[in-house]
Formats: structure tokens, sequence, C-alpha cells
């Protein structure tokens, strides 16, 4: 199977291998080492593994930009620097809710306010906010994202966000997620073949080939299915809690595993997501109308969801997350415009797509300048 991890029954995450990088028995644990981005310079230029990392990621540009103007996306270029964070519950609400799967912002001092800002996490609400324009009705952007997050085998500090909105239903929106990858992937396999060949056997590249000619044809189950396949597999009562508390890299690698393939995990328990997505209607307990799409053998690479489409309800919402209503009211405001149409979007994280597709063993391996809590160094 595709994907450069394994998860195993004592809970450890071993990883595979591939053309340039050996097996290690346990990657949990292990940490980046200053040493290595130290001698990064010294390894661009002497490494052709770095020559065909860039040539791939020209090519993953290319093709996003491609794919979204293919398909009637308008780019729009955003600030970096915000109020109103996308995913604000570990800031604000930590108190109520402490495994939210929201996350701690960057924060910086802005010339002489008094109040904060904070680099952004993500392009998501600024997007939505674009699509108030008149005749605009799909947006997109590719820019950087930052999280106060400790950097560990799949997650950087700083990090590059492919990002869509549009005026649309999520199960559109899925569509168009899955069409992103495909493009991509289907755009290396004809532009960077000798590329992928340094990282990915004959057999490897053959079954990418096969994966993304099916992949519109995704396995999709509810995160309450997903709770489930991961009770019946490991007996582990924790499982029966509907809760995201102990759904972490394990339990994504696990699903891939036993569904063989990439799995959509649909409608996570509302209160655990960022505020901006949706109910389902009818569903108990309460469930967001969201997906996050799992990479063979790997972990989340794309995060998406229908947005709440209420005044009242966004509202509502707004109070149970906590946030400073003064910050966030052109968000809130964005309901009363005049012919609003509801919206859904999604995230593609580039270093995650890069790391999973190419089998690394780490996804600072997969960064040519990667930026972690520990260092800036180069």
């Amino acid at each position: 199977m595709l994907g450069p991890y394994q998860a195993n029954k004592d809970r450890t995450i071993s990883y595979k291998g591939n053309k340039l990088f050996s097996p290690i028995k346990d990657i949990s644990n292990i940490k980046p080492l200053t040493e290595e981005f130290e001698n990064r310079l010294l390894s661009l230029n002497k490494d052709k593994m770095w020559t065909a990392i860039a040539k791939i990621n020209h090519t993953i540009n290319l093709s996003s930009n491609k794919y979204f103007d293919k398909i009637g996306a308008i780019f729009t270029a955003l600030p970096l620097t915000t109020r109103m964070i996308s995913s604000p519950g570990a800031f604000y609400g930590k108190g109520l809710i402490n495994y939210t799967t929201d996350t701690c912002p960057i924060v910086l001092k802005w010339f002489d306010l008094s109040e904060v800002a904070f680099l952004s996490e993500s392009s998501q609400i600024y997007l939505e906010l674009a699509l108030v324009q008149q005749e605009i009705n799909q947006v997109y952007s590719i820019y950087n994202s930052f999280r106060k997050e400790v950097a560990d085998s799949t997650h950087l500090s700083e990090f590059h966000h492919i990002e869509y909105e549009g005026k649309i239903s999520q199960e559109e929106n899925e569509k168009i997620a899955l069409g992103l990858i495909q493009e991509i992937i289907f755009d290396l396999l004809n532009k960077n073949l000798t590329d992928l060949q340094q990282f990915l056997s004959n057999e490897k590249i053959e079954e990418l080939k096969i994966f993304s000619q099916n992949i519109q044809s995704v396995k999709k189950i509810t995160f309450k299915e997903a709770l489930n396949i991961l009770y019946k597999d490991t007996n582990d009562s924790r499982y029966l809690n509907f809760s995201m508390q102990d759904f972490g890299a394990w339990e994504e690698i696990r699903l891939t595993e036993i569904l063989n393939g990439m799995v959509c995990v649909r409608e996570f328990p509302l209160l655990e997501v960022p505020f901006y997505h949706d109910k389902v209607i009818g569903k108990e307990p309460l469930v967001a109308n969201n997906a996050d799409f799992i990479w063979p053998g790997y972990r989340e690479v794309i995060g998406s969801g229908h947005r709440i489409e209420s005044e009242t309800y966004l509202n509502e919402k707004a109070k149970i997350f906590n946030l400073p209503i003064e910050d966030y009211m052109p968000y809130l405001h964005s309901r009363k415009i005049d012919k609003y149409s509801p919206t859904s979007g999604f995230g593609l994280g580039w270093e995650r797509i890069l790391h999973g597709l190419l089998e690394m063993p780490f996804i600072w391996s997969a960064s040519q300048f990667p930026r972690i809590d520990s260092t800036l160094k180069l």
C-alpha cells in the first residue's frame, strides 16, 4: 500500500522506507536535530534529492493554478496578519474545549496597537469574505500558514496551504478536493517521472497511477463508523467514546491499513472541530458537515467542510467558542450581505501531500526550508 508509515499493534508507528531512506522501527518520539538544519545549505547543494523536490514543488504549483483556473476559481491575494484566526478554539476556548482540533496561533505585536495580531494559520475566513464580491463564485489561495505547534514527524510550525472556497455543497467540495489531488498526481507522473523515481520504486509508481485513476471512489465513512472499525480491530474501549480525544496519527494510519487505501472521514463531533463548520441536521450526537481525507499509510492531507449559513447559529457558535465578537464582526456580518450564498471549502497541506506521496520519513525531510518550534536555522 502507498504511504510511508505502518501502525503497529503496540501503538508505535514505523517508517517503511523508500529508495533513499531506510526503515525506522518507531518514529513516534524522534525529534528534528538542529544539526540537520544547520547543514541544510550544504545538503541542498550536494544532494540531488533536493533538485527533484524543487521540480516536484514547481509542478504542484503549476498544477494547482491550472486546475483552479479550469474550474473557474479566482486566485485571491490575502493578508498573513489578522485578528480573525480560522481555528480559535484552542486560543480563546481552551478551558471549555481542551482537545479541540483548533490550533494556537503565533502572536505578534502590530505597531502601536494595544491588541495583539496573529499570523494566519489558514486563509479560510478571508476566502469566505472574498466571495461576497459580485460575480465571484469560487476562490483559492496558496499561502504560508503558521501554527504554534511543537514539530513532530508530520507537523511543521510554518507550512503551506492550498485552499479553496466556493458557493457549492459539501458533496461538490469533496469532488473538487479529490480532483485537485488527481490533477497533481497526473501531472507529476507525466512531467516528473524521473524525479519521482528517485524516491519510489516502479511498483509504487504504478500503484500511485492506479490510485489517482480511482481517486473519486475513495472510501467514505463517518467518524462514528471510524471509531467502530477501530474498536473492532483493537477491542480498546477508548473507541467507545464519541470524541476525537483519542483519534490521532496511529488511528488515521491504521484506518487506511484496514480499509486498504485513502479514507474520507466525515461528520466529526461538532464542538471538537473549528467553529465555522455547519452541523448536519437531524444527527445525534451533534456532528459537523465536514470531512478529512487521510492519505494511505499516513495522515490527514485535506480538511474540508460546509460553512454555517445562518447568522443566528453562527453567533451562537461564536459564543460557545468564546470568540471576541468585535474582532470577528466582519465574518459574522458576512451572513447579512445581500444575496449571501452558503459556501464550502477545503485546505490541502502542501508539505503533507509531498511527505506522503514521496514516502519520506519526516515532514522536515520533504521541506527545503523547514520551520519548526526549536530552531530558525537556515
